[in-house]
Formats: structure tokens, C-alpha cells, sequence
């Protein structure tokens, strides 16, 4: 009997230490989400564009195929990449950020452009077979976990930063906790967002009343609009989070001088309105992060369009496109 209750006494014991584990991982995830928050809204506002274009039936599965890639990118790739990097080469985690930042950058000027010269976009266009949706399909698909890929690269890499220092097993599965909670949010959404004006169209044609008829009509006519408010969020996400990311490495490599200038600068800025001078402090330093971010992806444009993408497919056998 004594056996029984010793094992029993240590079972408890187990199970406390668990419980105790269990909420730590808890806490440290809602941290580490939280630290995240930034990169996960522009993560949000940079998917919906992805979906445009495509029929109403396919939007669904294309959200499903990009949030399946998104999560191999952060559980398959990115989680053990980062503990290993931070285990044995902390110094590279602020190369290959930056050049995650770069391809933000890249790609938001790269948008920004076509929209400035539309003739640009026959380069691109001409790559995909027109009447070929799955085609199109595929690449949309890839493009969008490739960009997933560079923000949630940021987001575990400041995720990780703000766990605790801990044993392995725990910041891996805070990781873990982390990457797919914030896939589940951000895809889920995305989803609901591009699924709202087939809600809309439903309420206009089923409604019970004049009321929700109307709401449903002003959902239809009003989900373009935000579609396209957020395509140019997104766009401007990509600028502003790449750009930040390559100031901060530059500051981390020993290069200070354009984060310390920005930072004057939107301090200045801040003072300049003393009624909310926080607020004021931090669009100046966004729109300057932004800036930097639209001029270093206006200089990689002819870089990767006449060098890396032609070498790139030269190695691979590819048609030069992205």
C-alpha cells in the first residue's frame, strides 16, 4: 500500500511540474505573440491580394494551400533553422533577416512601379499562359508563401527573442505554440474577409428583410474597396517591415547611421505635435522606414531582373519570372 501511495505521490508530482510547464509555455506564447502583433497585421493585409481575380470557388482552397504552406514554413523550416542558428551561429541570424528584408523591399517597390509604369507588367504577364488558371493558381500560391516565408521568418525570429531563456524543448514549443496560433489567426481572417461578399450576396438575395437585403448589398458593393485598401496596405507593409529590417541589421552589423538619423528625425517629429507626440514619433519613423525600404527595392528591381533572375534561371533550366 505504501508502494501504491509513494507512486501516486509521485505522479502528482509529475503532473504539477507539467501543469507549471504547461503555463509557462502559455504565458511565454502570449508574449511572444504579442511582440509579434506588427508583423502579423502587415502578414494579414499583405494575403487577400493573392485571392483576387480567382472565381469564388476557389478562394477557399487557395487561402487553405497557402495557410498549409505557411505553417511548413514556420514548424518544418524556420523553427528548428532559428534554434539552431541561435544555438551555434547567432551571428548569421542577422544576415539572412536582412536579406529576407531586402526581397520585402523588392517586392513592395516592385509593385509600386508597375503601378507608376503600367507597361512594366507585360514583363511579368508574359510568363503566364493567359486562359491558364491553374497555372496562374500555382504561381500565386507560390509567390504568396514565399512572402509568407520572409514574415514569418520576422515573426519567430521576434518571437523567439522574447521568450524567456529556457530549456530547448520549451522555446521549441513555444515556437510551436506561437507559429500556429498566429497562422490560425491570420489565415482565418484572411478567409473571412474574402468570403464576405458571397455573405453579402447571400443576404441581398435571401433576406428576410428589407434591412439585411440592404446590408447585403452594401457588403457586395463595399468588399472591392477594402480589397483594394488593403492590397495597398499590404504593399506599404512590405516596404515598412523590410525597410525596418534592414536598418535594424545595419545597426546590429555596426552601420547606425540612417536608424540613428530616422530615429532623430521622427523624434523631432514627435515634438513638433504635442498632443500625441508617441504617435506622431512613430508614423514619422514608419513612413522613413518605408521610404528607405522603397528606395533599396527601386535599386534591387534591375538587379534582380537583368542579373539574379537570369542566372537563376540559367542554373535551373526555369523561364526567368517570379
Amino acid at each position: 500500500m505504501s508502494g501504491l501511495l509513494a507512486l501516486l505521490d509521485d505522479v502528482a508530482a509529475i503532473a504539477k511540474v507539467a501543469a507549471a510547464s504547461v503555463d509557462d509555455i502559455a504565458a511565454a506564447a502570449a508574449k511572444a505573440g504579442a511582440k509579434a502583433a506588427g508583423v502579423v497585421i502587415d502578414d494579414a493585409a499583405v494575403t487577400p491580394k493573392y485571392v483576387t481575380g480567382f472565381s469564388a470557388d476557389r478562394e477557399l482552397p487557395i487561402i487553405w494551400r497557402i495557410a498549409l504552406g505557411s505553417v511548413r514554413n514556420k514548424l518544418v523550416i524556420l523553427l528548428p533553422a532559428l534554434l539552431l542558428l541561435q544555438a551555434f551561429l547567432p551571428q548569421a541570424i542577422t544576415p539572412l533577416l536582412m536579406l529576407g528584408g531586402a526581397y520585402l523591399c523588392f517586392e513592395g517597390a516592385e509593385k509600386v512601379f508597375h503601378v507608376l509604369f503600367p507597361h512594366g507588367d507585360a514583363v511579368v504577364a508574359a510568363d503566364l499562359a493567359p486562359g491558364d488558371p491553374a497555372h496562374l493558381e500555382e504561381e500565386k500560391i507560390a509567390g504568396a508563401i514565399k512572402t509568407d516565408f520572409i514574415l514569418s521568418a520576422e515573426i519567430m525570429t521576434i518571437a523567439l527573442a522574447a521568450i524567456p531563456q529556457s530549456t530547448l524543448w520549451m522555446e521549441a514549443i513555444t515556437l510551436a505554440v506561437v507559429g500556429i496560433a498566429i497562422t490560425v489567426v491570420v489565415y482565418g481572417a484572411v478567409a473571412l474577409i474574402v468570403k464576405m461578399d458571397d455573405v453579402g450576396l447571400h443576404m441581398a438575395a435571401a433576406g428576410r428583410t428589407g434591412a439585411g437585403r440592404g446590408i447585403g448589398r452594401g457588403l457586395v458593393a463595399f468588399m472591392p474597396k477594402l480589397l483594394a485598401v488593403l492590397s495597398l496596405v499590404g504593399t506599404l507593409a512590405m516596404l515598412w517591415v523590410g525597410g525596418s529590417i534592414v536598418i535594424h541589421g545595419l545597426e546590429e552589423l555596426g552601420f547606425g547611421w540612417v536608424g540613428h538619423h530616422i530615429h532623430d528625425w521622427a523624434v523631432l517629429a514627435g515634438q513638433s505635435v504635442p498632443h500625441a507626440p508617441g504617435a506622431a514619433e512613430w508614423m514619422a519613423k514608419a513612413v522613413m522606414d518605408g521610404l528607405f525600404g522603397l528606395a533599396l527595392g527601386l535599386v534591387l528591381i534591375p538587379l534582380a531582373t537583368r542579373v539574379i533572375l537570369p542566372v537563376w534561371a540559367a542554373v535551373t533550366g526555369r523561364k526567368a519570372g517570379h
